[in-house]
């Protein structure tokens, strides 16, 4: 079976020029072409829409009802062929579009968030959908075109990077520790309510970390969102771990066991890989990739920069 003609937009120019003009001879001056190949092109657009676009009469080219209608069709194509040629020549693709982009609740609201002046200004014509609900947005599904997860992916056609490695560790309030019983090793911990997440609500592996500091840890006061659980720490309820590039930024807070427990995790950006090359998304890829690196301080707590600086590597599975 042969597949029916299809029009381009070089047709669509053609069909323009003549309905302005109204004279074929006039159009191909316009387009720099022939008075047979601008008839060519017209007969072929009307055979392949099947419809007719003109009336032919001595005096040139009047448009039909229908060629009136399409008429409006075409010059919004050839309004939005302009602005992507004025976007390539500016290149200012990069900032067009809107993304939607699901991040954990720490990362979005102690990290992103507090960058979001140089995103905008940036890309002041790119809108930003910022997801934080504590689930997995479906990438597969298009609920999100961009990811921070704390867990690579496996398997499926996805894009993966690692932003950067971020350290967690026990915290309590200064008040709550003045009170409390002293805290010289882990085992001492079990003596302590601790403040933590919902254990059949951890979305992610990297987030069930108890087992890591002592498996016989029962928390008191448990809820699904982090920031919650900061809460919670600072007023005094119990201990808590805590992500340090947050956590460090409130001085009421004191680590526990300083010397023996630290936690490691990563944060990843991930997509589909059918959009990973997306003048959009590639824009939000770009610009946490810079923004983490030039924060990395904020991340790696200092009595571990001496082992050098996170290794970031590029994945895609």
């Amino acid at each position: 079976m042969n597949n029916p003609p299809q029009f381009t937009w070089d047709d669509l120019q053609f069909f323009l020029a003549v309905a302005r003009t109204g004279q074929l001879s006039t159009a191909a001056r316009q387009l720099r072409s022939s008075h047979a190949t601008v008839s060519r092109r017209i007969d072929r657009l009307e055979f392949t829409l099947k419809v007719k676009l003109f009336e032919r009469n001595p005096r040139g080219y009047v448009l039909t009802a229908m060629g009136t209608r399409f008429i409006e069709t075409a010059e919004r194509m050839e309004q939005e062929t302009e602005r992507l040629r004025a976007d390539l020549a500016a290149g200012s693709m990069a900032q067009r579009g809107l993304v939607r982009l699901s991040a954990p609740e720490g990362f979005a609201n102690f990290f992103f968030a507090t960058v979001l002046p140089q995103f905008a200004a940036q890309h002041p014509h790119l809108a930003l959908e910022l997801v934080t609900i504590q689930q997995i947005m479906s990438l597969s599904r298009k609920e999100a075109d961009l990811s921070v997860v704390l867990d690579e992916p496996k398997g499926g056609a996805y894009f993966a990077e690692k932003l950067t490695d971020y350290h967690l560790q026990v915290y309590g309030s200064r008040d709550y520790l003045a009170k409390a019983a002293p805290i010289t090793c882990r085992e001492d911990l079990l003596e302590h309510p601790f403040v933590s997440y919902i254990e059949e609500m951890i979305f992610a592996p990297g987030l069930d970390y108890l087992g890591d500091v002592h498996p016989r840890i029962k928390p008191q006061f448990q809820s699904s969102s982090i920031f919650a659980q900061l809460t919670a720490t600072r007023n005094g309820l119990g201990l808590c771990i805590l992500p340090y590039f947050f956590a460090s930024r409130y001085p009421e807070l004191v680590r526990v066991l300083p010397d023996e427990i630290d936690l490691k995790r990563h944060y990843w950006i991930t997509c589909h890989r059918d959009l990973k090359q997306a003048p959009r998304v590639r824009a939000v890829i770009d610009f946490l990739r810079e923004a983490v690196r030039g924060e990395d301080a904020r991340f790696v707590p200092p009595y571990v920069t001496a082992a050098g600086p996170a290794r970031r590597a590029k994945v895609e599975t």
